[in-house]
């Protein structure tokens, strides 16, 4: 099976054979062209290659312009550009100018293996990323609410058949789980979607200024109220308004937003005329109604009123299969936003995000790849990257090596390890202050016993 199309332009032959003949011998489809304008003639009678590997002097038509053409006319063919006259500026030349690598003649066939299968080793992660980002426009996304595990799939499923509805939804969850997110979706979703999208955080609003905040006020309804303002909900009229936190709002303002839920009215601050509106509300709260109703917090006939099309979002410890597709997904966008050539997370690093309960849910785990992409000089995400040494007393280690009598001192440090992690029920950086070594030097014993096969999680 072929690896890749390949085109060979040289004007020299001898130069055309050589990387030909090693190409082909790698399973790679060559062809090769003795200049620009004719290479050029066959990618637009025939599919554009996966690469061109061309010189940069040659007769007709330099590299160079052969380079730029490509990037205009065949921008997902990548170039890799190759010269004996090796300078500064013709390097800087070509990769301002697309060049995915630059090979100054002569070089040995394993230097232009290496070369080359580091180009297709990054056209397949844009391959992956791409079809990444497709199935998330599909499958796995919901108006960047991103899944696959079944709870997920349940979740947008019960997303698609109540966004169109008018109905009063209360979304619960932990902090962290995407409840804003879900608002919006729903929003998007809706035949309301062209409409205003209004978000008031009760838990951040002084309850002196929520009724004028939710309801607008007149001029000199009290001191300071200069002019007259509009509240949230005329704001909001013909959209939707979100009540985030609503388990914060005071127990008198509940008595008023019942009102407003019930006849679809309301008055100003200091107003008399009755302002009718047209809202869609949706609710958001990390805290349980239902108690707070019941230890009087919450008045129950607002509970049923916000209850009418209930959802309630996992927490990201149960819903752990779509780790991986977040972290790469939060991976990919910030790579690309900070300019990073990453080619994903390394299966280490992926090993320990699956072993943390992640308190944060997905929140954490976002602000905790973009730090990685940050911090990031090689070219995937290493564990090192992560930061994660407040996650280490979460690990466990189930074995301790068993010693005879025919033990070496390697079996006893190791065990001495091993009995420290164990007292210090595995927390990492206590174990290596009993130890009397550094946490790098127990991070690396570590790491050399799960490749010696001993199970360390």
């Amino acid at each position: 099976m072929s690896k890749g199309r390949v085109f060979v332009v040289d004007d020299e032959y001898h130069i055309r054979d050589f990387i030909s003949e090693t190409l082909r011998g790698r399973n790679f489809q060559v062809e090769t062209c003795k200049d620009a304008p004719t290479a050029l003639e066959m990618m637009t009678e025939g599919e554009p290659p996966d690469l061109v590997i061309s010189d940069v002097r040659m007769p007709k038509m330099s590299g160079l312009a052969l380079l730029k053409t490509i990037k205009e006319r065949f921008p997902s063919t990548d170039v890799l550009m190759m010269t004996a006259y090796g300078t500064i500026e013709n390097a800087v030349t070509a990769m301002r100018d697309g060049a995915c690598d630059y090979l100054q003649k002569p070089f040995a066939p394993d230097e232009l293996l290496i070369r080359i299968q580091k180009i297709f080793e990054m056209r397949r992660l844009r391959k992956e990323n791409f079809n990444l980002k497709r199935e998330l426009g599909s499958k796995f996304l919901f108006d960047n609410i991103i899944g696959d595990s079944p709870k997920m799939i349940a979740l947008f499923e019960s997303l698609e058949m109540i966004a169109p509805s008018k109905a009063t939804v209360l979304v619960t969850g932990d902090s962290g789980t995407g409840k804003e997110l879900v608002a919006r979706a729903l929003h998007m979703n809706s035949p309301r979607r062209t409409g205003p999208f209004v978000k008031v955080n009760c838990a951040a609003m002084p309850e002196a200024l929520m009724e004028s905040e939710l309801f607008g006020h007149e001029k000199g309804a009290f001191t300071g109220a200069i002019r007259t303002v509009e509240g949230r909900f005329t704001l909001a009229n013909g959209g939707t308004l979100l009540l985030d936190e609503i388990s914060e709002m005071s127990v008198g303002m509940q008595a008023k937003l019942l009102r407003v839920l019930q006849e679809r009215e309301f008055e100003k601050v200091g107003g008399r005329e009755t302002i009718k509106i047209d809202v869609r509300i949706i609710t958001t709260t990390n805290r349980d109604l239902k108690k707070e109703t019941k230890e009087s917090r919450f008045r129950e006939d607002l509970y049923h009123r916000l209850n009418v099309c209930p959802i309630h979002l996992p927490t990201l410890a149960e819903r752990k299969d779509d780790i991986p597709l977040l972290a790469n997904y939060f991976v990919s966008r910030y790579a690309n936003e900070y300019s990073k050539d990453l080619q994903g997370m390394h299966d280490r690093a992926m090993e320990q995000l699956m072993q943390y309960n992640w308190p944060g849910n997905v929140r954490e785990l976002q602000h905790k790849m973009e730090r990685a992409v940050i911090m990031c000089n090689d070219p995937m995400i290493l564990p090192k990257h992560l930061f994660l040494d407040e996650l280490e007393s979460h690990s466990v280690v189930s074995t301790e090596p068993a010693l005879d009598g025919n033990a070496t001192l390697h079996d006893v440090e190791k065990a001495a390890i091993f009995r420290a992690l164990q007292a210090n029920e595995n927390n990492r950086t206590k174990t290596a202050d009993a130890l009397g070594i550094s946490i790098r030097t127990l991070r690396n014993k570590l790491r050399e016993y799960r490749e010696d096969g001993i199970n360390v999680n």
